[in-house]
């Protein structure tokens, strides 16, 4: 695929700056090719929907009041399709358009006909729900690594085909190696872009997660979240300066992590001889040491 005759150009230029004042004509039956590259007129019921729609959630409030405004004004964007076969058609942008326009008892929309491949058809797609303005932070981030694993992209690339800095893509699809509790936060806008920016250079997931429950217990700014995870940055690198015990055997290193994971702090298992050893719970506040003797339950 072609792919640099779309660099730097937006969505605009995927779909080709489709002019709100071409002729809109009715499909012709018997020259299906003739309207390849033109705005027309296609009825429902021969437009499938993309198998690689990125969107899943559709709010039915809001599509409910689209489908009352197609009632009235029409379809005023039109979407975007590709031939399939004969009389047929697959949805390629405009997945709202067509629900709201069925919604509305419409027999036909208007559809841009593009001559596009499987992979062409995805990154459009792809590219369109980023768009968006309603995505929160985490899908973009999924759409970003779509867009990469499934377009063979670089970051750079991609950056260049939406008009960001790479930093800026690379920002995103860090957010992809936070754990899941603080994902969902950031679908739920219980916090923001920032506030995971600042987690996310903590380099240990229980203490990641420990920050998190302070940012949302005690609504910390973007600012506090950083100071608390430099303070925590602090501590990791003052640690690493003492002397590393030998590596324990791996049954051990299992329940080690084992207990991390449960215990959602940085579980530490020290082995002597004779298997004695001790095992080393650290906490970070009163409230996390509170919350320790809960898990604990003692």
């Amino acid at each position: 695929m072609a792919k640099k005759k779309f660099v730097g150009s937006g969505i605009r230029a995927l779909l080709s700056d489709i002019d709100d004042e071409n002729d809109i004509t009715k499909i012709n039956q018997d020259d299906e090719d003739s309207i390849i590259n033109t705005v027309s007129k296609i009825p429902l019921d021969r437009i499938e929907v993309n198998p690689f729609q990125p969107r899943v959630d559709f709010d039915e409030s809001a599509l409910e009041d689209l489908a009352n405004s197609i009632k009235i004004h029409g379809v005023i964007q039109p979407i975007t399709v590709r031939h399939i076969g004969a009389k047929k058609y697959q949805l390629v942008a405009g997945e709202r358009r067509l629900r709201a326009s069925k919604m509305a008892g419409q027999n036909d929309i208007p559809a841009y006909v593009r001559d596009i491949n499987d992979q062409e058809s995805l990154e459009i797609a792809l590219i369109e729900n980023i768009q968006r303005e309603d995505l929160n932070a985490m899908e973009i981030s999924l759409n970003y690594q779509r867009l990469i694993d499934e377009c063979d992209l670089t970051h750079e690339s991609l950056g260049e085909r939406l008009g960001k800095d790479r930093s800026t893509v690379t920002n995103y699809l860090r957010l992809l190696k936070l754990p899941p509790d603080i994902q969902q936060a950031l679908k739920s806008r219980s916090i923001s872009m920032g506030h995971a920016r600042a987690l996310i250079a903590i380099p240990e997931i229980d203490k990641q997660l420990y920050a998190f429950k302070e940012v949302v217990a005690k609504g910390l700014s973007v600012r506090k979240t950083e100071d608390l995870a430099r303070a925590l940055i602090s501590a990791k690198n003052e640690s690493s300066k003492a002397k590393t015990d030998k590596k324990l055997p791996t049954a051990y290193l299992d329940i080690q992590k084992r207990l991390t994971n449960s215990l959602e702090t940085k579980v530490k298992l020290k082995k002597g001889k004779d298997d004695k050893g001790e095992i080393v719970i650290p906490f970070y506040s009163a409230a996390d040491l509170e919350r320790l003797i809960e898990l604990l339950n003692v």
